[in-house]
């Protein structure tokens, strides 16, 4: 998981960015993209892939980086599971840690509108270090580690990783805090490890039934944010999360051509996150967010964020879409290469 990877990492004060959830694995978040705290500053957890072993199709052990089976590299950055088995990943690591400025600001459903369109404003010039932070829709869940008052409101969460020294990084996000007056404020410094597993305890294994969709905005105007604010707050389980990504900074310098992952030149990314947890909700909830996503994709260029696609329902036009077609027919020529039989389909399936 990416909490073992950050605690040995830590031990040397480094970091390469993973997500937002320790207990998540490794090669399922990197293979489709990896949004974490750190994209501002270092890119998405693919972005810094710089060899991966795997097992093809054939039983064939390979590496593949930019100079052995560069075509593989290309497309497995990206691509998912559809070329075979990884086994083992080589990452680039930054110095991080092992203490970071965390933000936390916690402001009024009522105030979302406002809030958001001064972040948006704020991230289209702030720095690299806080372009990593992202809003969140939630509900405040009867939790001792919230005052007893705030049970059951309803916000809007600021949140990201200062990913620069940690002395710089209070002043820094300190424009970010105060956007409106905040319910709540959690902001301060912690350690790295602590901050990769703060949201652990919103997806309790076992406990959660989820959906969760995606789409990529190339802008995020005042008539965006009042169409989609209400409908965000407006969810049918407390559980149930929407965030708006900023995908700026080091992200968004990545040459799309680089790697097979799609949608990068995009502003943000919008997800709906349907959690719940009695199997007799399960129409209403997933109904709710298939609805919500339909509504958004008026104001999406088409493309998705692979790793929140749902069940995959629309199956390869949402696939083509969301890498581009000269990406897609160049994911299909490697597919053929490396499994002509697809073995490898109980995934988002690049059909050779």
């Amino acid at each position: 998981t990416w909490g073992d990877f950050d605690r040995e990492a830590q031990l040397f004060g480094l970091a390469t960015p993973g997500g937002v959830v320790s207990q998540t694995g490794v090669g399922g978040l990197t293979l489709a993209g990896g949004f974490g705290w750190l994209r501002g500053s270092f890119g998405l957890s693919v972005d810094n892939v710089l060899a991966v072993e795997m097992v093809t199709a054939n039983g064939e052990c390979v590496r593949a980086s930019s100079q052995e089976n560069p075509d593989l590299f290309w497309a497995v950055r990206g691509g998912g599971g559809n070329f075979g088995v990884v086994t083992a990943f080589e990452f680039q690591l930054h110095e991080i840690g092992p203490t970071v400025m965390f933000l936390a600001a916690m402001y009024r459903a009522a105030d979302a509108a406002h809030v958001i369109k001064r972040w948006r404003d704020f991230m289209s010039t702030g720095p690299d270090e806080i372009a990593g932070s992202y809003v969140e829709f939630s509900t405040i869940p009867e939790d001792p580690e919230f005052p007893r008052e705030t049970w059951g409101e309803k916000v809007v969460t600021l949140a990201g990783v200062w990913a620069g020294p940690v002395e710089a990084g209070e002043p820094g996000v300190l424009p970010l805090r105060t956007l409106a007056d905040p319910l709540l404020d959690f902001s301060a410094p912690m350690a790295y490890c602590d901050v990769q597993s703060l949201f652990d305890p919103l997806f309790p294994k076992g406990e959660l039934r989820a959906y969760f969709k995606s789409l990529y905005l190339d802008e995020l105007s005042d008539a965006i944010i009042d169409e989609l604010v209400p409908r965000a707050v407006d969810r049918p389980s407390p559980d149930s999360l929407c965030s708006f990504w900023c995908m700026g900074g080091a992200m968004a310098r990545v040459a799309p051509e680089t790697m097979s992952f799609g949608g990068r030149q995009s502003a943000y990314m919008f997800s709906i996150d349907g959690i719940w947890r009695d199997p007799a909700d399960d129409e209403i909830n997933i109904d709710w967010a298939r609805r919500f996503w339909r509504d958004v994709s008026r104001h999406s260029n088409g493309q998705s964020y692979l790793n929140f696609a749902g069940l995959g329902e629309e199956g390869e036009p949402l696939v083509r879409r969301s890498y581009g077609e000269s990406n897609y027919d160049r994911l299909r020529e490697v597919k053929r290469r490396y499994d002509p039989r697809n073995l490898f389909r109980f995934n988002l399936n690049i059909v050779a």
